[in-house]
Formats: C-alpha cells, sequence, structure tokens
C-alpha cells in the first residue's frame, strides 16, 4: 500500500524557629551573572549565589539539622550515551533549569544530549547511629545521581521529590556530589506538560535538569518519613498515619495539635487525633492548626518533625433547589478560579525567590479569585503552603501523559500515582483534574475510578475540556465516565455543560482575552490570545462576560476558570503581564466586578504591601507613529527608540517603513545573541542582502544554543535556499550542475551554503524522481549534518529509498536514516518506516514488531492495518 510521506522544503509555619546549622560552601571565584532576558520580574535582582531560595523547602515536614545546596554547581553537556566529562562547561545556579536566565547558562537541552551538574558537599558531624539524607525537590526528567564516584540512585519524573540515604558513600571532609540528566523535553514518554522545544502560542520553553530546592538533612537511626493526614470535620477528628523508615524496633509515635489535643499509637496505623469544634478552613478563613509529630523508642523522642493541617471537607451534593453543586464544609461555594501555569520570565519552572512564587498566590487572590487551576504542572511545596494560608481553593491538574505509547501510558499511571501522594496532606487541593482537553486521553473510566480510590477525600475531575476532545466517537456521558463533574471549556465564553446526574457543572477553561502591553512582552514581535481588545475596553468587556457568567450560576454553573493570571510567554492574555509589572485592570474594580458572582470578593484586598503593580495605560500609543517617524527622519536613533518604532510600523502596516527602520534598529543592537534580538532578527531577515542575514550566519552556533539549533538552520537554510538556490531549481529541469553550484554557494555562505545546497539537491531528486542522484546526495546530507536534518525530512528520505530502490546497501543505509529519524520523534508514521524497510530487508518478525508500534499509537489507521496483515501473510508491502 502506498503512503505518501511528504517532502520537507514551541513551611513557613515553623521555618522561622527551624534554621540550618550547616553553612554552605559557595565558591568565591564565582563568575556568575543572569543571561539577558527580554523581561524580568522584580525578584530577579534579589538572586544571590549565595543565598539562593534559602527557606525550608518541605512546610509539612521541618526538621532543624539540615543543608541548603542550591548554589553555584558547575555542568557540562555531552552526548546522552557519553561517559562522564573530564572537564566542565563552566557554572550553573541551581535550582534554575539550565534553559533559563537565572542559570546563568540559558541553553536549550536536546533530546539527544546528558546534562551533567558536579559539586563539593561536606560530609556533617553526625553520631554513628545517624543518618545523612540527600533530597532533590524536583529534576527534569531521568536523573543519576553519583557521590564520590559511586552510583547512589536514580529517579524518572520532572515533578517529584525524591532522596537517597547517602551516609555510607561519604567520606571525611570534602565529597564529590554529581548528578547527569536527560530530558527529552516533547520527544519522549515522558509528562512535560506545557514544555516544548520550539516554543509556540499555548506551548513554552522547556525546563531541563534541575528545577527545585537540592538539600541535606541529618536524620536519626529511625526516622520519620512521611505522614498522611485526612480531615473528617464530620467527626471532628484528623486522621493521621505516620511513616517510618530506617532502623526497626519497638517504636511508638505521638502527635499534638496546636489546639493541645494528642494521640498515641504504632507507627504506620490510623491514628484518631480529636478536633472538637473545629475551626474550618476555607477562603474567607483559612484556619490552619500546628501539628507536632514525635517518633519514640521506650518513650524516648529519637525523631521530631513539624507540620501543620486544616480542617475541611470538600464534596458534590444537591443545593435546596435540587442542583447539583460544589460543596465545601456543607456549605456551598462558587469556584471563581483561574488558570495558573507557573511559568517565570528568568526562571521559566523555578521562581527567582519564596517571596515570588508567595506573589502570585497573593495577586490572585487580590484580583477577587477564590480558586487556581494549577495548569499542566506541579509546583515546589512551598507554592501549596501559601496557597494553604491564604484559603485558596486549587484545582491540581495531572502532567498530561505524552503520547498513546504503551510507555507514555505507563509513565503518566506512574507519576500520577507520585503526584497524589505528594500533595495529598495540602488543604487546598480540593479537586484532581485527571485529562485536559483529550490529550492523550485513555481508560478515562479506570484511571478516574482509581483516582477516587486513590484519594476518596477529594472529588475529581475526569476530563476538563471534554468538547476539546475532537474527533471522539464517544458520547458526553463517557468522555466524563465515572467523573464528578461535567466541564467544557468555552473561549472567549462563557458557557455552561451540559446537567448529568451526581455531577457538578464546571466551566474548566473560558476567557484568553489578550491585551498586549508594550515594554512587557516577552516577545514584542509576536503575541496571541483567543480574543484581542485594547486595554481601554478590557474592563467593560470583562464586566459583560462576568455578568452572563453570573447568569450561568444561577442555572447551575458551580465554577469557572479563567485564562489566566499572568501572561506566559507570547501568551498574553493574563490579567497581569508575564513580568507581573502590569495589572490590566485594577484589582479594586476586578474585586467589585466579581462580587457580581461571589459577593465576598470585595474582601480579598491583600494587606499593604502585600501586592504592587501599575495599573495598564488605556491610551493608545500608536496615535503617536507620525510624530515619532519624523523624530527619526530628523535623526533620533538610539537603539531601544528604533525598535519600538520599528513594532510600531508593524502595528500601523506602515509596510514602506519597515525595511528602513528595522535594519537602522538591526545595525545599531551591541549584542545581537539574545533572545530578543534573536526574535527580532528572526522575524525582520528576509533575504540573504538583509543587514540581519551576516549577524545570525556569524552567531549561529551561539543562536542555536539559545533558541534551538532547528529554529536557526532552518531560517539560514531558507533564506540561501531563496537568494541563491531556487532560481536554479523553479523550471522543470532536472538536469542542473549540483557540483558547480555548490562550489559557488559554500564559497560564499561555509558549511551553511553547503548544507543548503545538500539539503535543496536531495529535495529536489525527490521531487523529480532522480533515485540515481538522490541517494549519493542524501547520503552526504545526513553523514556531515545528521544533527540539523528533521526527523520528518529523514523520514521522508527513507521512504523514498524504500519505494524506489532494491539495492540492499541503501536499503540498510536507510534502515539507519529512519533510526536516527526515531531519536527525536516517536511519530507512528515513523514507526511504518522503519517496519517497511525491515520488511524489505527479509526480516520480517521484527517488522511486524515495530508495525504493530505503529498500530498501537494510531489504532485507526487502515494503511497500518493492511500494511501489518500483509507483513504477517509475507506478502510486498511496496509497488
Amino acid at each position: 500500500m502506498k503512503r505518501m510521506h511528504t517532502a520537507v522544503a514551541a513551611i513557613a509555619l515553623f521555618c522561622a524557629s527551624y534554621n540550618s546549622i550547616y553553612a554552605q560552601t559557595v565558591p568565591n571565584n564565582s563568575t556568575w551573572q543572569m543571561k539577558p532576558v527580554s523581561i524580568q520580574t522584580r525578584w530577579a535582582k534579589d538572586v544571590n549565589p549565595q543565598n539562593v531560595l534559602p527557606e525550608y523547602p518541605r512546610p509539612q515536614m521541618v526538621r532543624n539539622e539540615w543543608q541548603n545546596l542550591n548554589g553555584l554547581w558547575q555542568y557540562a553537556i555531552t552526548d546522552k550515551d557519553a561517559g562522564k566529562p573530564a572537564h566542565f562547561d563552566g557554572q550553573i545556579l541551581v535550582p534554575f533549569p539550565i534553559e533559563s536566565a537565572l542559570s546563568g547558562v540559558q541553553r536549550q537541552l536536546q533530546p539527544t544530549q546528558r546534562l551533567w551538574y558536579k559539586r563539593s558537599i561536606n560530609k556533617p558531624a553526625v553520631s554513628s547511629d545517624e543518618r545523612v539524607l540527600l533530597h532533590f525537590g524536583a529534576v527534569d526528567w531521568d536523573a543519576k545521581v553519583y557521590v564520590n564516584g559511586k552510583e547512589i540512585g536514580g529517579h524518572t519524573g520532572g515533578y517529584q521529590n525524591f532522596f537517597f540515604d547517602i551516609t555510607d558513600v561519604l567520606k571525611d571532609g570534602a565529597n564529590e556530589l554529581e548528578v547527569s540528566v536527560l530530558d527529552p523535553t516533547d520527544q519522549g514518554a515522558n509528562p512535560h506538560g506545557k514544555q516544548v522545544l520550539n516554543p509556540q502560542n499555548i506551548m513554552y520553553t522547556a525546563s531541563s535538569g534541575i528545577w527545585q530546592t537540592v538539600w541535606m538533612e541529618t536524620v536519626p537511626a529511625a526516622y520519620i518519613n512521611n505522614i498522611r493526614i485526612t480531615p473528617d470535620i464530620d467527626k471532628g477528628q484528623l486522621k493521621l498515619e505516620v511513616l517510618t523508615a530506617g532502623k526497626t524496633g519497638d517504636y511508638t509515635v505521638e502527635a499534638i495539635a496546636s489546639n493541645g489535643k494528642k494521640t498515641k499509637g504504632k507507627p504506620g496505623t490510623t491514628l484518631l487525633l480529636p478536633v472538637p469544634d473545629a475551626k474550618l478552613w476555607s477562603p474567607d478563613q483559612p484556619n490552619l492548626y500546628n501539628l507536632t509529630v514525635k517518633l519514640l523508642n521506650k518513650g524516648k523522642v529519637v525523631d521530631t518533625i513539624g507540620s501543620y493541617f486544616g480542617m475541611r471537607k470538600i464534596e458534590v451534593k444537591k443545593d435546596d433547589k435540587g442542583v447539583e453543586r460544589l460543596f465545601l464544609n456543607n456549605e456551598y461555594v462558587y469556584h471563581l478560579g483561574v488558570l495558573d501555569q507557573g511559568f517565570w520570565p528568568e526562571g521559566l519552572y523555578t521562581a527567582p525567590t519564596d517571596e515570588a512564587l508567595k506573589f502570585d498566590v497573593m495577586a490572585i487572590r487580590n484580583m477577587g479569585y477564590n480558586t487556581i487551576r494549577k495548569h499542566i504542572k506541579l509546583e515546589p511545596a512551598r507554592w501549596y503552603y501559601h496557597a494553604d494560608k491564604a484559603g485558596m481553593l486549587v484545582w491540581q491538574d495531572m502532567v498530561t501523559c505524552a503520547s498513546d505509547k504503551p510507555e507514555a501510558k505507563a509513565a503518566f499511571e506512574k507519576e500520577n500515582k507520585e503526584n497524589i501522594a505528594q500533595l495529598y496532606n495540602y488543604p487546598s487541593i480540593v479537586i484532581w483534574v485527571l485529562f485536559n482537553e483529550g490529550w492523550a486521553r485513555y481508560d478515562q473510566k479506570r484511571l478516574t475510578e482509581w483516582m477516587k480510590q486513590e484519594d476518596p477525600s477529594r472529588v475529581v475531575d475526569g476530563h476538563t475540556g471534554e468538547n476539546y476532545d475532537r474527533g471522539s466517537p464517544e458520547d458526553v456521558n463517557q468522555k466524563w465516565a465515572s467523573s464528578d463533574m461535567t466541564d467544557i471549556h468555552d473561549y472567549p465564553g462563557p458557557g455552561i455543560p451540559p446537567a448529568l446526574a451526581g455531577k457538578a457543572r464546571v466551566l474548566g477553561e473560558w476567557g484568553g482575552v489578550r491585551v498586549p502591553t508594550l515594554k512587557h512582552q516577552w516577545n514584542d514581535m509576536e503575541g496571541w490570545g483567543y480574543i484581542q481588545v485594547p486595554a481601554s475596553v478590557f474592563k467593560l468587556k470583562y464586566d459583560s462576560m462576568v455578568k452572563k457568567l453570573s447568569t450561568l450560576e444561577a442555572q447551575g454553573l458551580s465554577g469557572s476558570i479563567y485564562t489566566e493570571p499572568f501572561d506566559v510567554e507570547t501568551e498574553e492574555n493574563g490579567m497581569m503581564t508575564y513580568d507581573r509589572e502590569v495589572i490590566k485592570i485594577a484589582p479594586e474594580d476586578l474585586r467589585q466586578i466579581h462580587s457580581q458572582i461571589l459577593t465576598q470578593a470585595n474582601s480579598y484586598a491583600a494587606a499593604p504591601g502585600v501586592f504592587q503593580a501599575k495599573v495598564a495605560d488605556t491610551a493608545n500609543p500608536d496615535l503617536q507613529y507620525a510624530s515619532l517617524l519624523e523624530q527619526f527622519r530628523n535623526g533620533k536613533n538610539d537603539p531601544e527608540f528604533l525598535r519600538d518604532l520599528t513594532v510600531m510600523a508593524v502595528r500601523v502596516k506602515d509596510e514602506k517603513s519597515i525595511p528602513e527602520l528595522s535594519a537602522a534598529t538591526i545595525k545599531k543592537m551591541n549584542n545581537p545573541v539574545t533572545l530578543s534580538n534573536l526574535n527580532f532578527l528572526l522575524k525582520f531577515t528576509n533575504e540573504t542582502s538583509d543587514p540581519g542575514f551576516p549577524i545570525l550566519l556569524k552567531n549561529h552556533t551561539a543562536a542555536a544554543q539559545l533558541i534551538g539549533n532547528e529554529r536557526i538552520q532552518n531560517k539560514l537554510r531558507i533564506l540561501i535556499f531563496n537568494s541563491e538556490i531556487k532560481p536554479h531549481v523553479s523550471t522543470e529541469n532536472k538536469d542542473i550542475n549540483w557540483t558547480t553550484l555548490e562550489s559557488q554557494i559554500t564559497s560564499k555562505y561555509g558549511l551553511a551554503g553547503e548544507e543548503a545546497v545538500l539539503f535543496s539537491q536531495a529535495v529536489h531528486c525527490v521531487n523529480h524522481q532522480d533515485w540515481g542522484n538522490f541517494f549519493p546526495a542524501a547520503q552526504r546530507l545526513v553523514d556531515k549534518y545528521k544533527s540539523n536534518v528533521p526527523s520528518d525530512m529523514l523520514n521522508t528520505f527513507a521512504w523514498a529509498i524504500f519505494e524506489n530502490v532494491t539495492d540492499t546497501n541503501q536499503l540498510k543505509t536507510a534502515l539507519t536514516w529512519s533510526q536516527y529519524s526515531m531519536e527525536s520523534s516517536q511519530a507512528p508514521e515513523l514507526f511504518d518506516t522503519y517496519a517497511n524497510l525491515l520488511h524489505k530487508l527479509g526480516n520480517q518478525q521484527e517488522a511486524i514488531k515495530w508495525e504493530q508500534k505503529a498500530l498501537d499509537v494510531n489504532p485507526g489507521d487502515d494503511v497500518f492495518k493492511e500494511t501489518l496483515n500483509k507483513m504477517k501473510r509475507g506478502e510486498k508491502t511496496w509497488n
């Protein structure tokens, strides 16, 4: 069967009293500095290599003997299969992702690369019966940890904390700690959220490697390993389970709450702590109780942790009118929320400081919301602590399954179990969200029911945005099977889902109104939203939308999640800008608007000093364009003025002036290799004669590290092709003197020119079915520039050989190309090509295995089914 493969031409509750007793060792010869970034938050300037995120990282299990290992480490990037590096590339500021400006590196980690970290740690002064634990808040994605050259363990999962007992491998004095990391981002089976290698629209820059606090603590030989707390407000008690690790023996546990009540029992059993006349936790009164848990041996305390809990209850039940609603503490509470994604311009997944982390929660409350949907990301423990303290209701998304492949499903389910266990104790989390808009959705009923069994104390949203699950043949009852709610997305909306028995009705996403804010944009060359309005009309627009929302609430809507509180990269539909500097509607106006549906919204005003932001200017700056252009004509040419004027010319569509203004801006660039300047160069460089072209050509290696090799190489290739090669291939004549053309272009543009010619020749031969010249051209290209050839093009080349060539050596080479294509992508058509090549080479059983993989990923593909059946019958799959 012929298949078309087309040629290719995003806790301070206790921490104040529990301080580290260790001194952190930080290199004095630091050369670290934050890399340039287009915008940054006010907290970026507070980042100091000697004191990075110093707060105790685990607010619900606080101990006093600990050491923060954040700070400057050495780093190196190698091929993923390489051994430990002999030399390191420089310093990286942990725990900021290597792609971030605050890391001091700002390089994009590729799926084919391995990231190495190294630093020295001192062995704590411990007694013979004490243990030293090494903790990682989160490392994305596949980590291996070494102490003094010995591998002590590994972990896969980008969002979960993990630790190792390193006591037995430590020596007195200095010890060497190393970590190696693989992160395929969106090219593997790993749950990665909205991280992609090529960001655009609703997908954002990746965060690879260590991105949460690294720390050590000293514990006794037997110690408290975890606690699990479940409030029961109807019975006036707290269910408590204390898990222990290390030395075994006759141990008991004792828990004392700040209300004076206590309970005792054995580790691993369910203890009941009385909480009579409980002060309930809610958005309006976020009451928390302190909790001290002790481990005792023969009456002697051997370990103590500080914790806290909140007494609250969440459920779905009928109101007095018989409408299914979300009830908190036996009362109906409307969930008025936002979709919070947790990205930072200078830190990506990692907030620059704990104050910044807290600000996001308090800013959202100050806007008059009582709910946050934490979207496809898990945050550090301190974020949930701030939400607990603020009284914020949290809907916690699971991190999306990467694909339909079995290994992706296995990773998704493994991490979901860890996620629930890790976040179980936070009272703010009231809803688990399983699937989003049908993305890699499978076995929804089974997984929803599993989640409810895993945690019966919370509500489960089995499928948010069911209506965006395009192409699914299931009816709405199946798409919300076993879920506690019906949930649609409606942009800009608002809308309401259907009423189904036993389920609350919620609007999982709505809004998405873009209000671009000049001088506060991640990329002033691009910006995105579902709809766009100027700042001058946004308040009226939003007010009218909330009025409609209020009518839907009266009809039975129990909650709504507005997209979104903060802009994220090019997505400019936030209530605030990405740098958290400008709020697009004054917070007092927002609270007043929200009081139409949540009467107590006006009481959510932040205390003085907690919230700070400018209100967006509603004036239209483009009205000044003519006068500003005249200033340019009269000689004004400072870099910032030129750039702003160029972008303004684009907005007002002054096509005549854009080339002149952009050229003037480029000539004034002091450092072209910044994210902001590269975006400008890519936007306004359209010919090799443009002034941006030689800059991109000269700096393409540095640019590739910042924005990705594929993006910069594609741009250079297209520019050279359009200017130098296209005139030669625009006719039907396939007899081109490629040798002469290659010599001319390579002498002019170097290796970038050679690569462009080889690409063009290979694609030209495919398009003209010139198989005699195709193979040597494609082979030269892949041999020399394999890392620059996109996986879909490698697949196209391999398929062309499969369909049109019988030479065994060429088929074996094409099989190698097909293997290369699968290194950075796991698309089913790549499996199909590989299987067909194996089949043509006579390896029938292996071919059947790979074709079955293609069908597993895309079970509805009739071509895959027919191909698989032919392979099983031993028939040809080629013409």
